[in-house]
């Protein structure tokens, strides 16, 4: 469960060099399908390739006044470390959003005219109405069926290779990313007739911004839903013997969180050590919560921005450079133990 495309290795000069195959046969952790999927469709993975600089830089937008920061580390081919083999929440978020990534990105480039195998939504076509009464269907509509279906066929491959609780999560998750880039589908209109009097309007439908997908799913972090596998095995249930309702639309997880406050490589914890927090802040991103109780290092620095701007004739804006002392706080590092430096 830990294969994660490179992003490097998905880029174009490297596909354009070395040839589909070859490539293909060198991305770590694919697995036959996904390699398979990579050589009949090179020009699909390197949008995906493109859109994994996306939903990562998501991932760390929403992400960024927490403990964890979805941060990635250097060298390793899986993007998000060591915290993707833990089955907690964490790790939920971290496939729904790649798995919406992959959606959004196949997506955008079929519109785009980036692709062979697809194109604009071609079912989108003749007469139709909405609360604002009739229109036509044209333009370009996102052709966001095909999107999820190569998404599902790709991402969900490795996971079908075995049917364990971490599997089902896995699964179950990926749905949830891919479902999320389809509730935000919106209509787009261009109005015709007598001075633009939108008698007549030509409509289509186009993907949201990535950032509402993101959103919807940090909130499905916020509440998601621990579960345990069925005895079966076919499926999972909320731990939770109280839980009410289903849990088709939320995120799901298996084992509980590392507080991330010291770094273990092992859990895929970075630690908080030198992160910098907020004072006045009661939240996630307070010197109280992100610093774990540790305390704070403040250091006074000098800022320079551009103020008192004003507009000449014609065309230019003028600023001065106005410099200002602020104060920046970084969490302490953990204090060792005393009895370590005696041993």
């Amino acid at each position: 469960s830990k294969a994660f495309l490179s992003v490097d290795v998905l880029s174009h000069r490297y596909i354009g060099a070395l040839g589909a195959r070859v490539i293909c046969d060198n991305i770590p952790g694919l697995v036959n399908k996904q390699r398979q999927l990579c050589q009949r469709h090179p020009d699909l993975m390197q949008a995906i390739g493109q859109g994994a600089k996306d939903w990562i830089r998501e991932c760390q937008h929403q992400f960024r006044h927490h403990r964890w920061n979805c941060s990635t580390p250097e060298r390793d081919h899986t993007v998000f470390g060591r915290v993707i083999l833990r089955s907690s929440r964490e790790a939920a978020f971290v496939y729904a959003i790649s798995s919406a990534g992959v959606v959004y990105a196949i997506t955008k480039a079929c519109s785009q005219g980036e692709l062979k195998i697809c194109g604009c939504d071609s079912q989108k076509r003749g007469k139709t109405s909405d609360d604002m009464g009739d229109f036509d269907w044209g333009g370009c509509s996102d052709n966001i069926n095909y999107g999820i279906k190569f998404a599902k066929a790709f991402v969900d491959a490795r996971e079908r290779m075995v049917k364990d609780a971490r599997a089902l999560m896995n699964l179950h998750n990926n749905r949830c990313g891919r479902m999320a880039v389809k509730r935000f589908m919106k209509l787009e209109c261009k109005c015709h007739g007598v001075s633009g009097s939108c008698s007549l309007r030509t409509c289509w439908l186009a993907m949201s911004d990535f950032h509402r997908t993101g959103d919807y799913l940090r909130k499905k972090y916020n509440t998601a839903v621990e579960v345990t596998m069925n005895q079966d095995g076919t499926g999972f249930m909320a731990a939770d013997r109280n839980f009410k309702g289903t849990t088709k639309n939320d995120l799901v997880y298996v084992e509980n969180s590392p507080d991330y406050c010291l770094l273990d490589r092992t859990a895929g914890s970075l630690g908080t050590a030198g992160r910098v927090c907020n004072k006045s802040s009661k939240g996630m991103d307070g010197c109280e919560v992100m610093c774990c109780g540790r305390g704070y290092d403040t250091m006074r620095l000098k800022r320079v921005t551009k103020c008192e701007c004003k507009f000449k004739w014609c065309c230019a804006v003028e600023c001065r450079d106005c410099e200002d002392i602020v104060d920046v706080h970084t969490c302490k590092p953990h204090k060792r133990p005393d009895w370590l430096d005696l041993t």
